[in-house]
């Protein structure tokens, strides 16, 4: 591959779009995605990197209220329904983090691997009010999305070829994700009493 990649604005729809399904069906790799269009946009069109951020955040803040809808509106019914409700004492708990740290427990749930749909369940099921969410998730989105361009901005730093910088930033991302969640399992063993 040449580093004549197209990057144009269906990219920025389909972007967009497989967020916002990554956001309502949590199978899809979506942080990657956004990784890759920084990589792609700095390699053809710099301007672009807004486009991405701008699709990346739009997609993810619109899957957000998507299933917080569904968790709001649906109710626990639902949420056993599609799976996403399965320890009743860790969504427990998160309501009362919610309760206590609100802000940065939305904020922070976007950017923690495995985090958003729990909180987003927590919020809904405890009827968190819907503008609250949506100003702050709004941020969320933004920073998610942010922080996941700004890992492919330093795999397009570290090579020359476009490809090579979209490989290096699904690496980076994987990495991410998988010492987040051993940070996690770790701190669940340290508080977990035997």
């Amino acid at each position: 591959m040449t580093g004549d990649t197209k990057f144009d604005l269906w990219y920025l729809f389909a972007l967009a779009g497989a967020v916002l399904i990554g956001a309502v069906l949590p199978v899809l790799p979506t942080g990657a995605a956004v990784s890759a269009g920084a990589v792609l946009a700095s390699h053809s069109n710099p301007i672009g990197l807004v486009g991405v951020l701008i699709a990346g955040a739009a997609g993810a803040y619109i899957g957000d209220l998507i299933v917080y809808a569904g968790c709001r509106f649906g109710g626990e019914r639902l949420a056993k329904r599609i799976g996403w409700l399965r320890d009743n004492a860790s969504l427990d708990a998160l309501r009362e983090r919610l309760a206590d740290h609100e802000i940065s427990v939305l904020l922070t749930s976007r950017l923690i691997p495995g985090g958003r749909v729990p909180v987003l369940l927590a919020a809904g099921l405890a009827g968190y009010k819907w503008e609250r969410f949506a100003l702050v998730d709004l941020f969320a989105s933004s920073l998610w999305a942010a922080v996941y361009m700004a890992i492919g901005l330093l795999g397009y730093a570290l090579f020359d070829e476009p490809w090579q910088g979209v490989v290096a930033a699904i690496v980076l991302v994987i990495l991410t994700t998988v010492v987040s969640s051993l940070v996690q399992r770790a701190r669940r063993k340290r508080s977990d009493p035997e």
